[in-house]
Protein backbone atom coordinates (compact mmCIF):
# COMPACT_ATOMS: atom_id res chain seq x y z
CA UNK A 1 0.00 0.00 0.00
CA UNK A 2 0.75 3.18 -0.78
CA UNK A 3 0.66 6.63 1.17
CA UNK A 4 -1.52 9.35 -0.69
CA UNK A 5 0.06 11.29 -3.98
CA UNK A 6 3.04 8.96 -4.14
CA UNK A 7 2.95 5.94 -6.91
CA UNK A 8 5.52 3.15 -7.36
CA UNK A 9 8.51 3.87 -9.34
CA UNK A 10 7.39 1.37 -12.16
CA UNK A 11 5.85 3.29 -14.40
CA UNK A 12 6.82 1.27 -17.37
CA UNK A 13 5.13 -1.52 -15.93
CA UNK A 14 1.78 0.29 -16.20
CA UNK A 15 1.64 0.11 -20.23
CA UNK A 16 1.86 -3.42 -20.44
CA UNK A 17 -1.30 -4.16 -17.65
CA UNK A 18 -3.48 -1.03 -19.62
CA UNK A 19 -2.73 -2.54 -23.02
CA UNK A 20 -3.45 -6.63 -21.71
CA UNK A 21 -6.58 -4.64 -20.07
CA UNK A 22 -7.44 -3.31 -23.24
CA UNK A 23 -7.40 -6.32 -25.04
CA UNK A 24 -9.90 -8.39 -22.40
CA UNK A 25 -12.59 -5.16 -22.56
CA UNK A 26 -12.65 -6.00 -26.58
CA UNK A 27 -13.29 -9.84 -26.28
CA UNK A 28 -15.38 -9.03 -22.96
CA UNK A 29 -17.61 -6.43 -25.20
CA UNK A 30 -17.79 -8.75 -27.57
CA UNK A 31 -19.44 -11.64 -25.48
CA UNK A 32 -21.41 -9.46 -24.07
CA UNK A 33 -22.77 -8.73 -27.36
CA UNK A 34 -23.81 -12.52 -27.79
CA UNK A 35 -25.54 -12.67 -24.42
CA UNK A 36 -27.45 -9.50 -25.41
CA UNK A 37 -29.42 -12.27 -27.42
CA UNK A 38 -29.73 -14.82 -24.73
CA UNK A 39 -29.80 -13.44 -21.76
CA UNK A 40 -32.07 -10.63 -19.97
CA UNK A 41 -29.54 -7.69 -18.43
CA UNK A 42 -30.03 -8.13 -14.94
CA UNK A 43 -28.87 -11.55 -15.24
CA UNK A 44 -25.99 -10.78 -17.11
CA UNK A 45 -24.81 -8.05 -14.68
CA UNK A 46 -25.57 -10.52 -11.44
CA UNK A 47 -23.43 -13.46 -12.91
CA UNK A 48 -20.67 -10.84 -14.08
CA UNK A 49 -20.37 -9.68 -10.23
CA UNK A 50 -20.83 -12.29 -8.53
CA UNK A 51 -17.78 -14.19 -10.31
CA UNK A 52 -15.73 -10.89 -9.34
CA UNK A 53 -16.70 -11.39 -5.79
CA UNK A 54 -16.58 -15.20 -6.15
CA UNK A 55 -12.99 -14.98 -7.37
CA UNK A 56 -11.90 -12.61 -4.78
CA UNK A 57 -12.76 -14.86 -1.73
CA UNK A 58 -11.65 -17.92 -3.01
CA UNK A 59 -8.20 -16.05 -3.71
CA UNK A 60 -7.75 -13.17 -1.31
CA UNK A 61 -9.72 -13.50 1.34
CA UNK A 62 -8.03 -16.76 3.01
CA UNK A 63 -4.81 -14.78 3.12
CA UNK A 64 -6.00 -11.55 4.18
CA UNK A 65 -9.34 -12.02 6.19
CA UNK A 66 -11.23 -9.26 7.03
CA UNK A 67 -8.80 -6.05 6.15
CA UNK A 68 -9.64 -7.39 3.05
CA UNK A 69 -12.96 -4.79 3.53
CA UNK A 70 -10.46 -2.23 5.58
CA UNK A 71 -10.86 0.92 3.87
CA UNK A 72 -10.42 5.00 4.28
CA UNK A 73 -12.69 5.77 1.34
CA UNK A 74 -16.02 3.85 1.35
CA UNK A 75 -17.85 7.02 -0.22
CA UNK A 76 -15.45 6.72 -3.17
CA UNK A 77 -15.53 2.95 -3.41
CA UNK A 78 -19.47 2.74 -3.49
CA UNK A 79 -19.13 5.99 -6.24
CA UNK A 80 -16.59 3.71 -8.21
CA UNK A 81 -18.91 0.49 -8.15
CA UNK A 82 -22.05 1.78 -8.88
CA UNK A 83 -19.50 4.07 -12.09
CA UNK A 84 -19.04 0.63 -13.71
CA UNK A 85 -22.16 -1.07 -12.78
CA UNK A 86 -23.78 2.16 -15.07
CA UNK A 87 -21.14 1.55 -17.54
CA UNK A 88 -21.95 -2.35 -17.63
CA UNK A 89 -25.51 -1.76 -17.86
CA UNK A 90 -24.98 0.91 -21.03
CA UNK A 91 -22.43 -0.89 -22.73
CA UNK A 92 -24.86 -4.28 -22.49
CA UNK A 93 -27.88 -1.88 -24.19
CA UNK A 94 -25.75 -0.63 -27.12
CA UNK A 95 -24.16 -3.53 -28.16
CA UNK A 96 -27.21 -5.31 -28.81
CA UNK A 97 -27.86 -2.66 -31.59
CA UNK A 98 -24.12 -1.60 -32.52
CA UNK A 99 -21.05 -3.40 -33.85
CA UNK A 100 -18.13 -3.88 -31.46
CA UNK A 101 -15.75 -1.29 -33.10
CA UNK A 102 -18.08 1.45 -33.75
CA UNK A 103 -19.43 1.45 -30.23
CA UNK A 104 -15.60 1.23 -28.72
CA UNK A 105 -14.90 4.11 -30.77
CA UNK A 106 -17.78 6.08 -29.38
CA UNK A 107 -16.38 5.27 -26.07
CA UNK A 108 -12.86 6.40 -26.74
CA UNK A 109 -14.31 9.91 -26.20
CA UNK A 110 -13.62 9.13 -22.48
CA UNK A 111 -9.68 9.91 -22.60
CA UNK A 112 -10.62 13.63 -23.20
CA UNK A 113 -12.91 13.77 -20.41
CA UNK A 114 -10.29 11.49 -18.20
CA UNK A 115 -7.36 13.79 -19.05
CA UNK A 116 -9.32 16.87 -18.13
CA UNK A 117 -10.71 15.63 -14.90
CA UNK A 118 -6.79 14.31 -14.15
CA UNK A 119 -5.70 17.93 -14.58
CA UNK A 120 -8.52 19.97 -12.61
CA UNK A 121 -9.65 16.97 -9.94
CA UNK A 122 -5.99 15.19 -9.43
CA UNK A 123 -4.22 18.24 -10.10
CA UNK A 124 -2.24 16.21 -12.49
CA UNK A 125 0.56 18.34 -15.14
CA UNK A 126 -0.67 17.37 -18.55
CA UNK A 127 1.64 18.68 -21.58
CA UNK A 128 0.24 21.30 -24.07
CA UNK A 129 1.39 18.66 -26.35
CA UNK A 130 -0.52 15.60 -24.32
CA UNK A 131 -3.86 17.70 -25.17
CA UNK A 132 -2.61 17.61 -29.26
CA UNK A 133 -1.95 14.35 -28.83
CA UNK A 134 -5.22 13.36 -27.23
CA UNK A 135 -7.41 15.66 -29.52
CA UNK A 136 -5.69 13.95 -32.29
CA UNK A 137 -6.76 10.68 -31.02
CA UNK A 138 -10.95 11.88 -30.60
CA UNK A 139 -10.61 13.19 -34.18
CA UNK A 140 -9.85 9.70 -35.47
CA UNK A 141 -12.44 7.89 -33.18
CA UNK A 142 -14.66 10.45 -34.56
CA UNK A 143 -13.88 9.41 -38.29
CA UNK A 144 -14.40 5.63 -37.32
CA UNK A 145 -17.90 6.34 -35.71
CA UNK A 146 -18.76 7.77 -39.47
CA UNK A 147 -20.06 4.45 -40.55
CA UNK A 148 -22.77 3.93 -37.97
CA UNK A 149 -24.18 7.49 -38.83
CA UNK A 150 -24.29 6.43 -41.96
CA UNK A 151 -26.02 2.86 -42.16
CA UNK A 152 -28.40 5.14 -39.81
CA UNK A 153 -29.47 7.05 -43.93
CA UNK A 154 -27.09 9.93 -42.46
CA UNK A 155 -29.35 10.86 -39.24
CA UNK A 156 -28.27 10.11 -35.69
CA UNK A 157 -29.12 7.12 -34.25
CA UNK A 158 -31.12 7.12 -31.33
CA UNK A 159 -28.54 4.16 -30.17
CA UNK A 160 -25.89 6.24 -30.28
CA UNK A 161 -27.06 8.44 -27.50
CA UNK A 162 -26.05 5.29 -24.90
CA UNK A 163 -22.56 5.05 -25.44
CA UNK A 164 -22.37 9.13 -24.90
CA UNK A 165 -23.92 8.33 -21.07
CA UNK A 166 -21.04 5.99 -21.03
CA UNK A 167 -18.51 8.03 -22.02
CA UNK A 168 -19.19 10.29 -18.97
CA UNK A 169 -19.91 7.19 -16.04
CA UNK A 170 -16.30 6.38 -17.65
CA UNK A 171 -14.70 9.51 -17.14
CA UNK A 172 -15.63 9.07 -13.27
CA UNK A 173 -14.87 5.66 -13.33
CA UNK A 174 -11.44 6.28 -14.31
CA UNK A 175 -10.45 9.15 -12.32
CA UNK A 176 -11.89 7.20 -9.24
CA UNK A 177 -9.99 4.39 -10.18
CA UNK A 178 -6.85 6.79 -9.79
CA UNK A 179 -8.19 8.23 -7.01
CA UNK A 180 -8.44 5.48 -4.96
CA UNK A 181 -5.33 3.62 -6.55
CA UNK A 182 -3.33 6.23 -4.77
CA UNK A 183 -3.90 5.11 -1.26
CA UNK A 184 -6.05 2.05 -1.27
CA UNK A 185 -5.29 -1.78 -1.63
CA UNK A 186 -5.85 -3.06 -5.16
CA UNK A 187 -7.87 -6.62 -3.57
CA UNK A 188 -9.94 -4.26 -2.00
CA UNK A 189 -10.62 -2.08 -4.68
CA UNK A 190 -11.87 -5.12 -6.78
CA UNK A 191 -14.07 -6.65 -3.79
CA UNK A 192 -16.06 -3.32 -3.01
CA UNK A 193 -16.32 -2.80 -6.56
CA UNK A 194 -17.72 -6.08 -7.12
CA UNK A 195 -19.97 -6.31 -3.67
CA UNK A 196 -21.56 -3.08 -5.12
CA UNK A 197 -22.45 -4.63 -8.51
CA UNK A 198 -23.54 -8.11 -7.34
CA UNK A 199 -25.61 -6.81 -3.98
CA UNK A 200 -27.66 -3.97 -6.66
CA UNK A 201 -28.29 -6.38 -9.48
CA UNK A 202 -29.36 -8.67 -6.55
CA UNK A 203 -32.26 -6.80 -5.69
CA UNK A 204 -33.77 -7.27 -9.67
CA UNK A 205 -32.63 -10.45 -9.63
CA UNK A 206 -35.97 -12.12 -8.78
CA UNK A 207 -37.99 -10.24 -11.36
CA UNK A 208 -35.52 -11.26 -14.30
CA UNK A 209 -34.44 -14.92 -13.73
CA UNK A 210 -34.87 -17.00 -16.52
CA UNK A 211 -33.34 -20.79 -17.30
CA UNK A 212 -30.64 -20.50 -19.94
CA UNK A 213 -28.81 -23.32 -21.43
CA UNK A 214 -24.90 -24.64 -20.34
CA UNK A 215 -23.72 -22.55 -23.48
CA UNK A 216 -24.58 -19.42 -21.97
CA UNK A 217 -23.66 -20.06 -18.82
CA UNK A 218 -20.74 -20.62 -19.82
CA UNK A 219 -20.63 -17.30 -21.30
CA UNK A 220 -21.27 -15.84 -18.41
CA UNK A 221 -18.48 -17.15 -16.66
CA UNK A 222 -16.39 -16.07 -19.48
CA UNK A 223 -17.64 -12.41 -18.90
CA UNK A 224 -17.34 -12.60 -15.67
CA UNK A 225 -13.26 -13.51 -16.19
CA UNK A 226 -13.03 -11.31 -18.58
CA UNK A 227 -14.26 -7.83 -16.95
CA UNK A 228 -12.66 -8.83 -13.97
CA UNK A 229 -8.86 -9.18 -15.27
CA UNK A 230 -9.31 -6.43 -16.61
CA UNK A 231 -10.05 -4.22 -14.33
CA UNK A 232 -7.85 -5.73 -11.75
CA UNK A 233 -5.08 -5.35 -14.35
CA UNK A 234 -6.49 -1.64 -14.72
CA UNK A 235 -6.20 -1.12 -11.47
CA UNK A 236 -2.84 -2.12 -10.95
CA UNK A 237 -1.50 0.00 -13.71
CA UNK A 238 -3.00 2.88 -12.07
CA UNK A 239 -1.22 2.15 -8.63
CA UNK A 240 2.35 2.65 -11.06
CA UNK A 241 1.59 5.33 -13.08
CA UNK A 242 -0.85 9.22 -13.71
CA UNK A 243 -4.04 8.67 -15.44
CA UNK A 244 -2.98 11.29 -18.06
CA UNK A 245 0.35 8.72 -18.48
CA UNK A 246 -2.41 6.28 -19.09
CA UNK A 247 -4.30 7.87 -21.16
CA UNK A 248 -3.06 7.47 -24.78
CA UNK A 249 -3.22 3.91 -24.37
CA UNK A 250 -6.94 3.41 -24.06
CA UNK A 251 -7.11 4.05 -27.05
CA UNK A 252 -6.13 0.75 -28.44
CA UNK A 253 -8.94 -0.73 -27.32
CA UNK A 254 -10.43 0.45 -30.36
CA UNK A 255 -7.82 -1.68 -32.91
CA UNK A 256 -8.49 -4.86 -30.53
CA UNK A 257 -12.28 -4.26 -30.71
CA UNK A 258 -12.03 -3.86 -34.56
CA UNK A 259 -10.02 -6.79 -34.50
CA UNK A 260 -12.83 -8.97 -32.11
CA UNK A 261 -15.86 -7.76 -34.30
CA UNK A 262 -14.00 -9.29 -37.37
CA UNK A 263 -13.41 -12.68 -35.50
CA UNK A 264 -16.66 -13.37 -33.93
CA UNK A 265 -19.24 -11.08 -35.84
CA UNK A 266 -17.69 -10.71 -39.60
CA UNK A 267 -18.09 -7.53 -39.30
CA UNK A 268 -15.49 -5.51 -41.60
CA UNK A 269 -14.92 -1.07 -41.11
CA UNK A 270 -14.81 -0.05 -44.17
CA UNK A 271 -10.96 1.89 -45.46
CA UNK A 272 -12.38 5.46 -43.98
CA UNK A 273 -12.95 3.88 -40.60
CA UNK A 274 -9.27 1.47 -40.74
CA UNK A 275 -7.78 5.00 -41.95
CA UNK A 276 -9.12 6.08 -38.55
CA UNK A 277 -8.06 2.97 -36.45
CA UNK A 278 -4.31 3.20 -37.50
CA UNK A 279 -4.26 7.04 -36.88
CA UNK A 280 -5.80 6.26 -33.04
CA UNK A 281 -2.57 3.50 -32.86
CA UNK A 282 -0.33 5.64 -34.17
CA UNK A 283 -1.33 8.49 -31.14
CA UNK A 284 -1.36 5.84 -28.59
CA UNK A 285 2.65 5.04 -30.38
CA UNK A 286 3.28 8.65 -29.89
CA UNK A 287 2.00 8.82 -26.51
CA UNK A 288 4.84 6.36 -25.38
CA UNK A 289 7.45 8.50 -26.54
CA UNK A 290 5.92 11.31 -25.14
CA UNK A 291 5.98 10.02 -21.78
CA UNK A 292 9.62 8.56 -21.60
CA UNK A 293 10.73 11.75 -22.76
CA UNK A 294 8.54 14.32 -20.15
CA UNK A 295 9.84 11.75 -18.06
CA UNK A 296 13.29 11.93 -18.54
CA UNK A 297 12.55 15.83 -18.83
CA UNK A 298 11.49 16.01 -14.92
CA UNK A 299 14.07 13.67 -13.68
CA UNK A 300 16.78 16.00 -15.36
CA UNK A 301 14.97 19.18 -13.46
CA UNK A 302 15.28 17.32 -10.16
CA UNK A 303 18.88 16.37 -10.39
CA UNK A 304 19.31 19.76 -11.71
CA UNK A 305 17.50 21.31 -8.77
CA UNK A 306 19.08 19.06 -5.84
Amino acid sequence: MMESGTFRPRGRHAVPLVLGAVALFAVFDSTIKMLGQLAPLVMVLWARYAFQVGVTALTVWPRRGNALFTTGKLKLQMLRGLSLLSMSALAFLSLRVMPVGEFTAIIMLTPLLITFLAAVVLGEHVSVLRWVLLVAGLVCAVVVIRPQSETAGGHLDWAMLLPLLLVLAGAAFHTLSSRLARSEDPNTTHVYTGLVGVVTMSVFLPWHWQAVSPGTWGLLILAGALSSGGHYMLIMAYMRAKAATLTPYLYFQIAFATLAGWVFFQHVPDHLALVGIVGIAFCGALGTWLTGREAREALLADEASA
